[in-house]
């Protein structure tokens, strides 16, 4: 019982633990990952599972290599931040796949990307046709950004000399049932207000809400909760 009880103990400290490294890493880890970025993870994942088993060990060995893995990566950030050549070492350059109709083989073996699987990723991306492509460029993250020909592109309102009125994000004034405060705050309007906006849209109250949003021109948009499922075939 001793022995379940100390390893509850250390998983909670390594969730800690993690949570504080991801935290003091920044969130990069958890989006555009570098190679090192990647690696990283994995390790300090596994010293983190290492820790919370450690019942003969001492524990304080497991945290003190994930706290240098994470200093690691706080200098490595910093560093590449100072130097460029350190960033293409560190982050990886990016790589052009595809320029001006021409493919390029040997950046391609480079990048360890077929030409089948580059033609996935262009396919995945809404490309099903590479001759409407300008240029494909591999990023240091291994994403690839795609740059459609301009006859190709979607139409936008600066090519009809339009100039379309901004759009704004919207705040969440009820979520889940229950009234944001702070954001209805945000918005100017009280709760009197609100619950006359929700009436108008069906609600009887608040707790019939799934999601109530609120606009720059205090236009409110109202999704009330439904035990209705949708039927599955529709997804055969």
């Amino acid at each position: 019982m001793s022995e379940i009880l100390y390893i509850i103990a250390l998983s909670l400290g390594s969730i800690i633990a993690l949570f504080i490294l991801t935290k003091l890493m920044g969130y990069r880890q958890m989006s555009q990952m570098s190679m090192f970025d990647y690696i990283n993870g994995i390790t300090i994942g596994s010293i983190a599972a290492e820790m919370a088993t450690s019942l003969e060990s001492n524990f304080t060995q497991p945290m003190t290599a994930m706290i240098v893995y994470a200093l690691a990566d706080l200098f490595l950030s910093w560093f590449s931040s100072k130097s460029i050549k350190a960033r293409k070492v560190i982050e990886g350059a990016p790589l052009v796949l595809l320029n001006n109709g021409e493919l390029y083989r040997e950046n391609l073996k480079k990048a360890k990307i077929d030409v089948s699987e580059f033609l996935v990723q262009c396919r995945v991306k809404g490309y099903f046709d590479i001759s409407k492509l300008e240029t494909a460029i591999l990023e240091g993250n291994g994403k690839i950004s795609f740059l459609p020909k301009s006859s190709d592109r979607p139409l936008t309102p600066s090519d009809m000399l339009l100039s379309p009125q901004q759009d704004y994000m919207v705040a969440n004034v009820i979520l889940d049932g229950k009234i944001m405060e702070e954001n209805l705050k945000h918005t100017g309007n009280d709760e009197k207000w609100l619950h006359n906006q929700i009436k108008a849209q069906g609600a009887k109250q608040v707790e019939d809400v799934l999601l109530a949003t609120c606009d720059m021109s205090n236009q409110v948009t109202v999704y009330l909760k439904s035990n209705q499922k949708e039927a599955k075939d529709v997804l055969m």
